[in-house]
């Protein structure tokens, strides 16, 4: 017979563990030493085998105990009802990475002002796309441009892009709407808005409508951006056009 100890170092699982598994009668050792330290048989390492193995797959204690206790065990129930609990966490785990995503991006553009207050007001906006992707609400040509907006719980590097600018934007916009910096910002947001919605002037003014009123964006599921860098970023705009068109 084996030793507890001996048990821990050829399967991994630790003595605390084991001991767990006696006290709640799922794995109960052969028998003990005269000092009270557990002991094991081959039989009960194959019991641990097939514990280890259906917790991997995501079964419960209790159900592992039900599971080994029964000789008539309906597995391909068992394995159906796992599975669809299996997904269900996948479709929760995907939610969260993209609730972690959109708070990182936000960080980037709030910075020291991105408290918890707005952390908890994103999370509680629910699990909706970003925007109502829908060719009915939005004045388009191609419906593909909504593709191409930016998503704040996105990696690709056009979204990240804009959401940089947005971040030195408020970094910055004690500098005024004149100011090389925030000009050059502006530029640069110009040149993506020439690349990305060249000819959708008519969708581009009503997003923009959506983006100034903060009920509206809200209800669009766009990032609370503040009203005051939507306000520098309008004059700074105009700056620009104004320079832009006087050359």
């Amino acid at each position: 017979m084996l030793h507890i100890n001996e048990v821990k170092k050829m399967s991994g699982v630790s003595v605390r563990t084991l001991r767990y598994y006696d006290q709640i009668g799922l794995l109960i050792p052969a028998g003990k030493t005269d000092g009270g330290h557990r002991l094991y048989t081959s039989a009960e390492l194959k019991k641990l085998q097939q514990i280890q193995f259906l917790k991997s797959i995501g079964f419960q204690l209790a159900e592992i105990g039900e599971i080994l206790e029964s000789k008539e065990w309906d597995w391909a129930e068992s394995l159906k009802k796992q599975l669809s609990y299996v997904l269900n966490e996948k479709d929760r785990l995907s939610d969260i990475e993209k609730s972690l995503r959109e708070l990182m991006n936000g960080l980037a553009i709030d910075g020291e002002e991105f408290q918890i207050s707005k952390i908890m007001s994103l999370y509680a906006r629910g699990k909706k796309d970003s925007l109502l992707k829908s060719r009915d609400d939005w004045d388009v040509h191609d419906e593909r441009v909504l593709e191409r907006l930016p998503n704040m719980n996105s990696t690709d590097p056009d979204s990240l892009e804009w959401i940089a600018l947005l971040g030195q934007l408020k970094k910055y916009m004690d500098l005024g709407p004149s100011h090389p910096r925030i000009q050059g910002i502006i530029r640069r947001m110009d040149e993506k808005r020439t690349l990305d919605f060249d000819g959708e002037d008519a969708f581009l003014d009503q997003l923009w409508e959506i983006r100034m009123c903060p009920e509206k964006s809200e209800e669009h599921r766009l990032y609370p951006v503040d009203q005051e860098v939507l306000k520098l970023m309008a004059e700074a705009y105009d700056l620009y056009l104004e320079e832009t068109d006087g050359n």
